[in-house]
């Protein structure tokens, strides 16, 4: 095996899927993939900077991102270009796929930001959440998805969030 082909293996697409769309793909380094957890790192993949009040996402941000294959959410630890921590951003997803080299997740909508410090953990985007009838359409993944937003918050206000990434 070549050196680029080598390369190649390591790289994937995260493919971040929303009402059946794609909303975003970008590459990402493969850090693991122990068959149930699947570890990536990848830059900012937004153009320029998105400021959303608690937390500013910019170029030179470094995504540690963790995706599993059987549970209903995906943590992002955030890390700015010198390395410090800003927090963790949390994506209530279906569980993650990996087909071929794109690690597909599909947006449920509702997030949770855990700052660095641990002094702010805020619920996000329960409006679009009410608003996307997932809980008329499958009643059983918006459940599902209530229950992982509660368990990630309860864990966050613990001081247990780090301990999913063992």
């Amino acid at each position: 095996m070549s050196a680029n082909s080598a390369d190649r293996a390591r790289r994937l697409d995260v493919v971040l899927v929303k009402a059946g769309r794609t909303k975003i793909r970008y590459a990402a380094e493969l850090l693991a993939d122990d068959g149930t957890r699947v570890a990536v790192r990848a830059p900012w993949a937004g153009e320029g900077v998105r400021d959303f009040g608690f937390v500013r996402f910019e170029p030179g941000d470094v995504f540690t991102e963790y995706y599993w294959r059987d549970r209903w959410y995906a943590v992002k630890e955030v890390r700015d270009a010198a390395g410090a921590l800003k927090g963790w951003y949390c994506d209530i997803t279906r569980p993650a796929t990996l087909s071929g080299t794109d690690l597909v997740v599909e947006d449920l909508d509702l997030d949770l930001w855990v700052s660095g410090d641990g002094t702010d953990v805020l619920r996000l985007d329960e409006d679009e959440f009410a608003a996307s009838g997932l809980a008329e359409r499958d009643p059983e993944a918006a459940a599902a998805a209530v229950a992982a937003l509660d368990q990630l918050e309860a864990q966050a206000r613990e001081g247990r969030l780090v301990g999913l990434f063992g």
